[in-house]
């Protein structure tokens, strides 16, 4: 098999019968919320989202996450220059710790005697043989209001009461644009990538990153690149883009840094996982993972 052979094979999406078990669980997740008669009456609004929703997985990244949103409570924060809301305070029964273990209930009731586990974030479902591991996320409907108007959102509590916001929409937006712009390129460059930091890690040429970080790699690559004629040549044009442009300290003109794919957080800053270090040495280690001179 030729070089370019196996990088165009590396581009697909997961198998058919992994899409199957993937579809699966995110039918009887959404079964085991229709059934649980805690909900009723609440309104949720149940998605998927991660990789699995933007068509951005590979086969060893296949487990699905899916947001159970809150839309009854909407939390909300404003900008220093943002226009403050009117309304009332929320007074209902829907605390983030009500929402959790509720969902905790109805996941157990749906899969009997499979290991559910209430994580820190997410419930998680382990696999069977006719389903994929599944992170289950509690959240809450959330507005960020600026000057210029307002953004939405999730968010989500953990255990220890701290949250996190999240822009799934904006993901799949934006990703889906990008893909369009670069004739259905960029999701496969996406995967692309993914699977070179996955086989890289497990051979133990390279440690592992996140997923989201790798795909957020491909997304800040220009739509040029993936317009080159060979997946070879694109690739090299990635890793070559990402180890020049990650070179040196984040800067400080705020068009210059880098954005995560939803563009409502720079890629980079002090409370991320990862660092302009490991986009550097991850390219590095992929271009000579390859031997590309």
């Amino acid at each position: 098999m030729s070089l370019e052979e196996k990088l165009i094979r590396w581009t697909a999406p997961s198998s058919t019968t992994e899409q199957d078990k993937q579809d699966r669980t995110e039918r009887m997740i959404r079964e085991a919320i229709d059934a649980h008669s805690a909900f009723d009456g609440c309104e949720l609004r149940v998605y998927a989202k991660g990789s699995y929703a933007n068509n951005t997985n590979v086969r060893s990244d296949s487990d699905v996450d899916i947001a159970v949103e809150c839309t009854e409570v909407r939390y909300w924060e404003e900008s220093e220059k943002g226009v403050k809301p009117s309304g009332s305070s929320y007074e209902g029964i829907w605390t983030p710790k009500k929402l959790r273990e509720e969902l905790v209930i109805a996941m157990r009731a749906k899969f009997p005697g499979q290991v559910v586990t209430a994580g820190s974030t997410a419930i998680q479902i382990n696999s069977s043989s006719a389903r994929v591991d599944a992170d289950v996320v509690p959240c809450f409907s959330y507005r960020y209001y600026m000057k210029s108007g307002h953004r939405d959102g999730t968010k989500i509590f953990k255990k220890d009461g701290n949250s996190i916001v999240n822009y799934p929409t904006q993901q799949k937006s934006n990703g889906t644009e990008k893909n369009n712009r670069t004739n259905y390129a960029y999701k496969k460059g996406a995967r692309l990538l993914k699977r070179i930091e996955n086989e890289m890690s497990a051979e133990g040429y390279f440690r592992e990153l996140p997923s989201y970080f790798i795909e957020c790699l491909a997304y800040n690559c220009p739509d040029t690149i993936f317009a080159r004629s060979s997946w070879t040549d694109r690739l090299k044009g990635m890793l070559a883009h990402i180890l020049d442009e990650l070179q040196g300290e984040e800067p400080l003109k705020e068009s210059k840094r880098w954005l995560e794919v939803n563009e409502c957080y720079f890629l980079f800053h002090s409370d991320q996982q990862w660092d302009r270090k490991d986009g550097r040495e991850f390219a590095k280690a992929a271009w000579s993972y390859f031997g590309f001179k």
